[in-house]
């Protein structure tokens, strides 16, 4: 799998640009909030719909402007596609696939696979429940089409159960109570779905992380990935039941898979309280390169590897780990400066260095004027 081009116009700082990224390694560099990560991100966006960034799609307008382009072209399993993707500041993006538009989010899932490895993961590490929540979903909607139906519909469901939970606590009618019965069969059905996914996929994930961080730490560390539902399968009814009269007074849902987390074993102690810098930055590596391999034996192909800004959080022994594992992986790197260690010990294919929005060959061609 390959991108051939991502061609944008009014997205974030580029008002026009056409970026034809080599088949190999690519280094993209320059001072900080000139738009290196930009370029990432609009890959990234193309291929799951969503930013790795923001939530909200008129963030990545072009200030002035009421609407923004993307087009990537990809060549995968000898053919060609192309994705088209149009922004608005008011209203629902418009998806097409080779010119032919989709309605749902969920048909695009698939056609590109990234792995981007960005301070964003480093972030999620120490975070919250919710940034290890959208991880997960992410990842495994980028190989799962049904889990993402499946999730999509689940918070379908809870929006729905949220919004009759207010208005009993206000009302307390009884035929909202009975129309409460119908959202928890929904809410159970949905649910017990994604968590038996995310079990799947934790369990398979935390083995491959398992052994790669182990090689990484030279035997010294045991890696760890624990989910932790808010509810198991099996118990999800009554517990629902038993949280009724809590959730009503709440106004909101207080279990299911929104509720869900993950915790990071180091040895048995947990990353969030007790994992050092370097640590933290080996796990987050550990992740991408198990999701290289997670996602290369269920295509059978290489995904497209994201590297935004992350050499400098690794040390010399980390960025070899990570740089060993390239191989033939159309690469895209961000970075402020070239740097000799990526010039002495992988083959860069094309440098391209951004200004302010305008991205130029390091020879001194201009992709954009």
């Amino acid at each position: 799998m390959k991108v051939k081009a991502i061609e944008l116009k009014n997205y974030r700082n580029y008002e026009s640009l056409d970026f034809r990224p080599d088949k190999n390694i690519n280094i993209i560099y320059g001072n900080n909030a000139q738009g290196k990560t930009n370029i990432l991100e609009s890959l990234y966006l193309a291929a799951t719909s969503k930013s790795h960034r923001i939530n909200k799609d008129s963030e990545l307008i072009e200030n002035g402007k009421d609407e923004a382009h993307i087009k990537v072209v990809i060549e995968k399993n000898s053919l060609e596609y192309r994705i088209d993707m149009h922004l608005k500041k008011h209203g629902k993006k418009g998806i097409a696939i080779n010119a032919i538009p989709i309605k749902k989010a969920v048909d695009l899932y698939g056609i590109i696979n990234v792995v981007m490895f960005s301070p964003e993961d480093i972030i999620m590490l120490k975070g919250g429940p919710e940034a290890k929540r959208r991880y997960i979903d992410m990842e495994i909607s980028q190989i799962s089409k049904l889990y993402l139906e499946n999730l999509i519909n689940y918070n379908k469901v809870l929006g729905q159960r949220n919004a009759l939970l207010k208005k009993i606590h206000f009302e307390g009618k009884s035929q909202d109570l009975e129309m409460l019965d119908v959202w928890d069969l929904q809410m159970i059905k949905y649910g017990s779905l994604v968590i038996e996914e995310r079990i799947k996929f934790i369990n398979h994930l935390s083995q491959l992380v398992g052994q790669i961080h182990s090689n990484i730490s030279d035997g010294k560390e045991k890696l760890e990935i624990i989910y932790e539902p808010s509810t198991q399968i099996d118990d999800f009814d009554k517990s629902l039941k038993a949280k009724r009269d809590n959730d009503i007074r709440l106004k909101y849902s207080s279990l299911g898979p929104h509720r869900d987390d993950l915790r990071f074993l180091i040895n048995d102690k947990d990353t969030k309280f007790y994992g050092s810098q370097g640590q933290i930055r080996t796990v987050a590596l550990s992740l991408k390169l198990a999701e290289i391999k997670i996602i290369r034996d269920i295509i059978h192909d290489d995904p497209i590897l994201l590297l935004d800004d992350v050499m400098s959080e690794l040390d010399e022994i980390r960025q070899d780990k990570l740089l060993n594992t390239i191989g033939d992986i159309q690469t895209l790197i961000t970075c402020t400066g070239i740097g000799e260690f990526i010039n002495s010990r992988i083959s860069v294919d094309r440098i391209f260095e951004v200004i302010n929005g305008q991205v130029f060959e390091i020879n001194g061609n201009s992709l954009e004027v």
